[in-house]
């Protein structure tokens, strides 16, 4: 066998594109969306046809296989593979041509559906399939795979949608397979010529057949179209270069029918009766998959009905036609644009969603996507309830109902011998059960390695032998994805588990959602690339750095990916020390996006400080962890030694700015912040009346309202104390009574009488600072973060003996106070307490004053909503706060770029701007003259400001200045 070098060498003399034989390049690939892996010789991405040939050409006579992968969602493992893997996303991956009269599009492999989808709606058209992915699957891969979608009832599969391919064979045959036997290779016609009674009756009628190979498109009663036939072979005929697609036309208008029942057997029972009236889709999913709030009619399974026509009415009443034709227990008829998308986000993030069960265990494909004729789809799933309850497992069946199509991740046990004796044996049970009612054993992500192994309980092994001979025609060698549909591996074998540890690690956080194991927090990434989108879509976060850079690595998967080979230990050897995670991890803003954007919940910021935790542990730092990460010591140190005037007269000399900022580790191109002359809590100090109080109770201080405790955080308490002075205000106004940790001093008197020894009135002496820890958790500095933690949670221990809320006016320090502290200290009730109390401005507005009615404002609104609030808070009470203010509009998704410390390290700034230029500075640029710029994140604000010049205000501002006492 060659070694690597040697093959490098060769690949680099003659292809024009990337050669990448890095660990960071194969680690990114050694999975796809399945259970399997396997750890490539490297990575080439073709610029052209001829790159492509000349890849063959090597790995041809080296002996090396070629494994071609487009978006790396394939479920069934046909997109891993030992050899070299042949990126099309970064070079191959255009509209080469669209021809509205003709309804057809010209496309490269590693074009993403979604921007042909974008190109193709200007005319009215669109391509008919669409996956789930749609907004990372590639055109090659769907081909590869015959991909479907939801729309299938109405548009076929991907296949129905192939005019002719562009397809350089392992031996650099050239080939533009068509119909009538236009670019077939030499021998396949005669093959064909002499099976015909066995292509004629070896394949099952129905409309999701996607398993094996589809020999029987090459009859001549079916035009005997070679283009078709290669749909579904998952790259092991030939390499796509080049597609002819047929486009279909779009309905101007659609309405979204949702159809109630019981549960999924009588959902699936009723959806073939649904057919007749022509629906654009008929997909299912039940109640175990609908997170709560999702907005559907009563019942305990769904159909999503979708209708079209030429007017909104038009598609309303094929809707309603439906929902009377239809025995339902409730419906809902959905014509607005917006909250279809918000329920089919419902339907598409299932395929992540199903990755846990509703107690937490993992499930996992392998038997993502039978199908059976639609007629039968309700007698089988009984039966599948059956055989599942004989193995003991469980799994949430979702899919395409409409065509007999069912997804479902099964709680097996990947990771002990006899959990993998018992996904085999299911395996072969259930592919007889398949066959018993008629079905296919892959109704739409292909065989790959899950299923292929089977395919003689389906076909039987005369046909299966002519799958072999017709591989044989066009690859002789077996060099294209060898081990898949024919000769395949064992579907038990490759098992991505198999390399990882067994014990568990030890880290510092507490992973509750994953019983405290590093590992299985990190297996929670099964692939689906959401993270891969190339915009944030509407109020969206994940994934910032991926949109800028669109490399592999800077995504959620990439980095998911990098881990799992660090744990794994087999290509990333150095453990955490590893410089190829590290690097990776880098461009993480660590906004916590994915956390609440990926379907299956990784926490990236989390893992990112974990290793950076370990990474880091008994080594010097990058300088920016030192001041950055410290940066709540840096500033109490100037406030309290009365230096802040000193900090702000140096940091305005450009030459002694310049030596600070690369000491410090902080990038050039950024101003230092000022320091504010006066601190918030010393403000608080100056202005709060010193009396000697009433007779004690905190409940007998102050006013009549409800007491609230507002957190000084690091950001309002040294650089923006205008902030807390707003909130003071508005909370005041709104009848709540303010204190600050540690003193806890009521406006206007004391808690307490000075004699009592009730616990805030024992806090009172008390001059040490609350700190929510974020600078040292976003650094990794977790040893640092603990203590802080720990003796914030000795300060707040009073708060807790009351009943008053904690309100946070930094989004960010909110949510390390809701997330990370009960996760940092997991063993410590406390921080759970202190979790449950934590409350946001508008939140603690709505809940403890909520007949409170905020002064009107009456402008439109653009900022920027904070990455950790979307992620961890939630902005539902902001959004109504806002309304009722009269301040309109919506504020930009994404991210803004600065988050925390990233934008001021060293070497981020381009991508920091970058991340804003997405939608947040668009977003300044076209608003009217007379907005209002919000932003409650000060990392928000200063983004704003350094690169707009506009000044962004936090709602507290905004709403004090509106007051009618207002100054």
């Amino acid at each position: 066998m060659t070694d690597h070098a040697e093959l490098e060498a060769a690949l680099r003399r003659g292809v024009r594109g990337d050669v990448d034989f890095s660990v960071t390049a194969r680690a990114l690939v050694t999975m796809d969306a399945s259970n399997y892996r396997r750890v490539p010789r490297g990575v080439v991405a073709p610029r052209d046809a001829d790159d492509v040939a000349a890849v063959l050409a090597v790995c041809r006579e080296h002996g090396v296989p070629v494994v071609a992968r487009g978006g790396g969602t394939s479920i069934a493992g046909q997109a891993t593979g030992t050899g070299v893997v042949l990126d099309f996303t970064r070079h191959m991956n255009r509209l080469l041509s669209l021809d509205p009269d003709a309804r057809t599009a010209v496309v490269q492999p590693g074009l993403v559906l979604d921007r042909l989808q974008e190109a193709a709606a200007p005319h009215g058209l669109r391509f008919g399939p669409d996956p789930s992915t749609h907004s990372r699957c590639t055109l090659g891969g769907m081909i590869g795979n015959n991909s479907c979608g939801s729309h299938s009832v109405a548009w076929g599969t991907t296949a129905d949608s192939v005019r002719e391919l562009d397809v350089l064979t392992a031996r650099g045959e050239r080939l533009r397979p068509g119909r009538d036997w236009g670019g077939a290779p030499q021998g396949l016609r005669e093959l064909v010529e002499g099976e015909l009674s066995r292509l004629r009756t070896g394949f099952p009628e129905l409309p999701r057949r996607i398993s094996g190979y589809a020999l029987d498109a090459l009859l001549p009663e079916r035009g005997a179209d070679v283009a078709r036939s290669l749909c579904g072979s998952e790259g092991t005929l030939g390499v796509l270069t080049e597609a002819v697609v047929r486009l279909v036309e779009a309905p101007r208008a659609r309405a979204l029918a949702v159809l109630a029942y019981g549960d999924e057997g009588a959902a699936a029972e009723a959806a073939a009766g649904l057919l007749p009236y022509r629906p654009l889709t008929v997909e299912g999913m039940a109640a175990d998959l609908v997170p709560p709030g999702a907005g559907l009619p009563r019942g305990g399974a769904w159909l999503f009905v979708e209708t079209g026509g030429g007017t909104a009415g038009e598609a309303r009443a094929r809707a309603e036609e439906i929902v009377r034709a239809a025995d339902v227990l409730d419906s809902l008829v959905v014509t607005d644009p917006a909250a279809q998308r918000a329920l089919w986000r419902v339907r598409e993030d299932a395929s992540g969603t199903a990755t846990r069960m509703p107690d937490g265990t993992e499930a996992w494909p392998g038997w993502e996507d039978c199908a059976v004729p639609p007629a039968r789809l309700g007698a089988y799933l009984r039966d599948f309830r059956a055989l599942l309850a004989s193995h003991g497992l469980r799994g949430t069946p979702y899919g395409h109902f409409g065509d007999g199509c069912i997804h479902v991740r099964i709680d097996f046990d990947l990771l002990s011998e006899a959990g993998v004796g018992r996904f085999r044996r299911f395996s072969e049970d259930l592919a007889d059960l398949v066959v018993a009612h008629g079905g296919s054993l892959s109704g739409e992500h292909g065989d790959g390695q899950a299923r292929a192994e089977l395919l003689p309980r389906m076909y039987g092994p005369e046909l299966v032998a002519l799958f072999e001979r017709a591989k044989a025609v066009w690859d002789p060698d077996d060099l294209l994805n060898p081990g898949m549909l024919v000769r395949p591996a064992p579907l038990d074998s490759h098992l991505r588990f198999a390399p990882l540890p067994r014990g568990p690690v030890p880290v510092v956080f507490g992973y509750p959602a994953d019983g405290g194991d590093f590992t299985a927090a990190v297996r929670r990434c099964v692939g689906v690339a959401k993270c891969r989108t190339t915009s944030a879509g509407g109020p969206g976060v994940m994934c910032p750095s991926f949109r800028v850079t669109g490399e592999e690595a800077h995504s959620t998967r990439g980095r998911a990916r990098l881990l799992h080979e660090m744990l794994a230990g087999e290509l990333v050897t150095d453990g955490w020390r590893s410089p190829e995670v590290r690097d990776a991890l880098d461009l993480c803003l660590a906004c916590k996006g994915c956390r609440s954007d990926c379907p299956v919940g990784v926490d990236m910021a989390t893992y990112k400080a974990e290793f950076l935790h370990h990474h880091y542990a008994g080594r010097r730092r990058p300088a920016a962890h030192y001041s950055l990460g410290r940066l709540p010591r840096w500033l109490r140190w100037a406030s309290g030694a009365r230096l802040t005037p000193l900090v702000n007269a140096l940091a305005a000399v450009r030459p002694l700015a310049r030596v600070g900022k690369r000491l410090a580790g902080v990038t050039p191109e950024r101003a230092v912040p000022r320091l504010a002359g006066e601190t918030f809590s010393r403000w608080w100090r100056r202005t709060a009346g010193r009396g000697s109080g009433s007779s004690g109770g905190v409940g007998e201080s102050g006013g009549a309202g409800p007491l609230v405790v507002l957190w000084p955080d690091t950001f309002t308490e040294h650089l923006t104390p205008s902030v807390g002075r707003a909130a003071v205000r508005v909370l005041e106004a709104a009848g709540l009574r303010v204190a600050l940790p540690p003193t806890l001093r009521m406006r206007g008197r004391p808690v307490g009488d000075g004699r009592s020894r009730s616990p805030l009135a024992l806090l009172t002496a008390r001059r040490a600072r609350v700190c929510c820890g974020l600078t040292y958790v976003s650094t990794g500095q977790l040893d640092h973060a603990r203590v802080v933690l720990r003796r914030t949670l000795d300060l707040m221990e009073p708060v807790l003996e009351t009943a008053a809320p904690v309100v946070v006016l930094e989004p960010s320090c909110a949510a390390a106070l809701r997330g990370d502290l009960p996760e940092l200290l997991p063993d410590d009730p406390r921080a759970a307490r202190l979790a449950t109390r934590v409350l946001t401005f508008a939140e603690a507005l709505e809940r403890y004053a909520p007949s409170w009615v905020p002064p009107r404002v009456d402008r439109p609104a653009v900022g920027q909503t904070h990455c950790h609030q979307h992620a961890v808070l939630g902005d539902a009470p902001d959004r109504r706060l806002r309304a009722a203010a009269g301040l309109d509009g919506e504020l930009s998704g994404g991210c803004c770029g600065l988050a925390g410390n990233f934008g001021f390290e060293r070497g981020h700034f381009e991508v920091s701007r970058a991340c804003a230029d997405e939608q947040l500075l668009p977003a300044l640029r076209d608003a009217p003259p007379d907005a209002v710029v919000l932003a409650d994140g000060y990392s928000c604000r200063t983004q704003v400001e350094q690169l707009s010049g506009a000044r962004a205000r936090h709602l507290a501002e905004v709403l004090a200045e509106a007051l009618p006492d207002a100054p």
